[in-house]
């Protein structure tokens, strides 16, 4: 073979291999080559190559393969491309250990998965990074190897639903990229190929859909509604509670005992279950104190346990509840409905409100010196929403 083009030229030895001699030999024993490499013939007549080597002073032995699959010319150019590299202090074995190390695309994101789990707040935050990429991913480019994936794999997976199922295309755009770059950290490749993945898509209509809300005249009514179904004690609870308090719904059904001081009338959320990881102290008006004081003796722990003991209400339950009753809106969005009150209908300065939705207000500047969570003016607002809310249920009145 010619080095001139690309491949190298292997020394006879004197005692060497043929192709006829090592399909037709059949006696048991080693058959010796070139470069340490030997054919074995065990008794069962099945044959291998196997190389003899040393390996950073160590004499080693490697398995190239059976006959069946490997030639005795693809046997010589293993064993002197091995050779070569021991000889210039490399590690074949090791090399080919860490070679079978790569996972595929699957396994490293059902590790990155594995690793992330305790991270992400709501479980199903989890359950839907690990689902979108086995419904849309894994089955194109799943067994592929991570150094091997491609721009065309990822483009493979997008494209079919880039247009139809846009928000859901985008996430697992994402998704794959934090993939790969967990790869890129380990060092199995060196670029993300979803950075250039962009420029074979199409444009994206991206109109925001903003959640369904109420308006805010009509959110006392809602509250009268529920309070006369049939719907559980802890579920028609929970949801008053959490618009009395505009915080996110999962916040309220997760609610503990234990973050509630009932004689100071304040509620405090830990970081760890706010979105934006900061601690949120929430001023409980008289109508959400009532609120709690039915709660109470529903369970040790949570203010609003579930079906199952132990377990909060779940999402799709407070959605059910008010979907049911003709209310064709989203949970969030009664969050909505107090920010548009506040605005309408009442003098607090902006950033009160803003405050009451644990947002941020102001630059990062502004943020610096502005210290303080304006409790005591929040206290007052959310007094005025529950007086705001009553009034109007009261003044409900019901036709047919």
């Amino acid at each position: 073979m010619d080095e001139k083009v690309g491949f190298p030229v292997l020394r006879k030895p004197a005692k060497t291999l043929n192709a006829r001699m090592v399909q037709a030999v059949a006696a048991p024993g080693k058959y010796f080559d070139g470069h340490g490499l030997y054919l074995r013939v065990d008794k069962t007549g099945c044959k291998y190559w196997v190389q003899r080597i040393v390996i950073q002073g160590k004499r080693r032995e490697i398995g190239l393969g059976s006959l069946d699959f490997v030639s005795l010319a693809n046997a010589r150019i293993a064993a002197y491309e091995n050779r070569k590299l021991a000889r210039s202090g490399g590690d074949p074995l090791g090399e080919r250990r860490q070679a079978k190390a790569v996972m595929t695309f699957e396994e490293a994101a059902r590790e990155v998965h594995r690793i992330n789990l305790p991270t992400w707040k709501n479980p199903k935050h989890g359950d839907q990074f690990i689902n979108t990429l086995a419904t849309y991913a894994f089955p194109t480019m799943g067994k592929v190897k991570a150094p091997d994936v491609t721009t065309a794999d990822v483009l493979a997976v997008l494209q079919p639903i880039w247009l139809t199922k846009a928000e859901t295309a985008r996430r697992v755009k994402q998704r794959i990229g934090t993939v790969m770059k967990w790869c890129i950290a380990k060092g199995w490749r060196k670029d993300n190929p979803v950075d250039a993945v962009d420029q074979g898509l199409p444009k994206q209509n991206k109109k925001t859909e903003h959640r369904k809300s109420l308006p805010y005249t009509e959110v006392a009514d809602c509250l009268h509604t529920v309070e006369g179904t049939n719907a559980g004690l802890s579920t028609k609870l929970c949801f008053e509670f959490l618009v009395l308090t505009c915080v996110r719904s999962n916040e309220a059904r997760e609610a503990l005992w234990s973050e509630i001081d009932m004689k100071a009338k304040v509620w405090e959320i830990p970081a760890e279950r706010m979105k934006m990881d900061r601690p949120h102290r929430i001023p409980l008006s008289r109508r959400a104190m009532k609120v709690l004081e039915r709660a109470q003796g529903l369970d040790a722990d949570l203010v609003f346990p579930g079906t199952k003991k132990g377990k909060p209400l779940s999402d799709a339950t407070l959605l059910k509840l008010i979907r049911e009753n003709g209310y064709d809106v989203d949970i969030h969005g009664f969050r909505t409905s107090f920010r548009t009150w506040a605005q309408e209908r009442t003098t607090f300065p902006r950033e009160v409100p803003e405050a009451a939705l644990a947002h941020l207000s102001g630059d990062e500047t502004e943020r610096a010196y502005a210290r303080s969570d304006l409790f005591e003016k929040r206290r007052k607002m959310m007094e005025a929403w529950a007086g705001y809310l009553a009034e109007k249920r009261d003044n409900v009145v019901r036709i047919g």
